[in-house]
This record gives structure tokens, sequence and C-alpha cells, in this order.
């Protein structure tokens, strides 16, 4: 009979432990975890410093406060290469009897250059035997080249008037620098902008002298 007692303890035992083991223990809630002020995160903020700023000024180039400053020119300012050549120019001897050629190397970037240079040469010279007929006081004011018409303006004081003879060989030394440039065709010497009969007084001149 106790036997009997015992197995019925023993299985109602059994059931107790079966039934509490089915229940599921509830979940303990998750508490929120506490924001510290370094992990608050303002998004108004955020967007500002991912957004760029409008910038509708032109951007300013720093200005460069030491060493070399590179600027970079378009072909319209770039300079012209200078050319060489060497060129006829006639001066007269020291007693005036005629006109003496000699050669001299110049350097120039354009035609109308060219001849500036060319005119300026007749008004120097490093050699005593040969005299200027052109004196450096005659200022060049213009030159002036197209379609083989060369036109130099000049302004001539009357110190620079030579005598019929000295103007014969003026012009004539004009005439044999400027034509030796194959693409002049004609010259046209104008004094202070007009075309005067005479260049000194003496001799006619022509306008324009051709070949």
């Amino acid at each position: 009979m106790n036997r009997k007692y015992l197995i019925t303890g023993l299985l109602s035992l059994v059931l107790v432990l079966s039934a509490g083991c089915g229940q599921k223990p509830e979940a303990a809630p998750i508490e929120p975890t506490p924001t510290t002020p370094e992990q608050v995160v303002d998004v108004e903020t955020v967007n500002k410093e991912i957004t760029p700023p409008e910038n509708n000024e032109t951007e300013k180039t720093p200005a460069n406060t030491g060493g070399t400053q590179e600027v970079k020119t378009g072909s319209n300012n770039a300079k012209a290469e200078a050319k060489t050549a060497t060129i006829e120019l006639y001066y007269t001897d020291p007693e005036l009897l005629g006109v003496e050629k000699t050669s001299k190397k110049i350097a120039y970037t354009d035609e109308e250059d060219k001849y500036k240079k060319a005119f300026e040469g007749l008004q120097s010279s490093t050699d005593d035997q040969f005299v200027p007929l052109w004196r450096d006081s005659i200022k060049l004011t213009s030159v002036k080249f197209e379609q083989g018409a060369l036109t130099l303006d000049i302004v001539k004081p009357d110190e620079a008037n030579l005598g019929s003879g000295g103007e014969m060989y003026a012009i004539e030394a004009l005439r044999n620098t400027f034509f030796q440039f194959n693409e002049v065709k004609s010259i046209e010497l104008l004094v202070e902008g007009m075309k005067v009969e005479s260049l000194m007084g003496h001799v006619e001149l022509e306008h324009p002298m051709t070949r």
C-alpha cells in the first residue's frame, strides 16, 4: 500500500515539474540606454556641413607674395619674335661730294618696324667716312606700308635743312635705302602729314616717289 502511494506521489511531482518547464519566462523589459551629450546629433547641423555653400562670386586668386608669378597670355598678347637682317644704308662723304653706301645689321619685329630701323640707320653712323644726310633732329612720327606703298611721315626742324646738293643727296639716300626692299614699289614722304613741294626748299619732291 505504501508503495502505491509512493508511485502516485512521484507521478504528481513529475507532472508539476513538467508544467513548470513548459511555461516560458517573460523577457525583461529593455531599459533605454541613456544618451550622453557627446552622442546627441543635430540633423540640421549635419546637413549644413555636408551641403557645400553656394558661391556666386567669382573665385579670386590669392596674391602672389613672393617668387615669380606665372602669367598666361593669349596668342594676341604674345611678343613677336625678333628677326635680323643686314641692310644697305646710304650717306655722304665728309666733303659732301656724293652718296656712299655701307651695310648694317638690324633687328626688327615686323615689316613696319624694319622700315623704321632703316630710317633710324640713315640718321647715325659710327664711321667718320659716312656722314648722315638725315639729321637725328628729324623725327619719324609714323610708318605705314600697304600693298607696296610705303608712307613715311616726319617732323623736320629748320636746322636740319641742307643746301641744294645736300638735299638732292638726302632724297637719293632715302630712295636707295627703301627701294632695296623688293616689296616697296613707291615711297610717299610727308612732312607733318602734308605733301610738300620741296623737302628743304631746293629740290622738287615727287608724290609718291617710284622706282
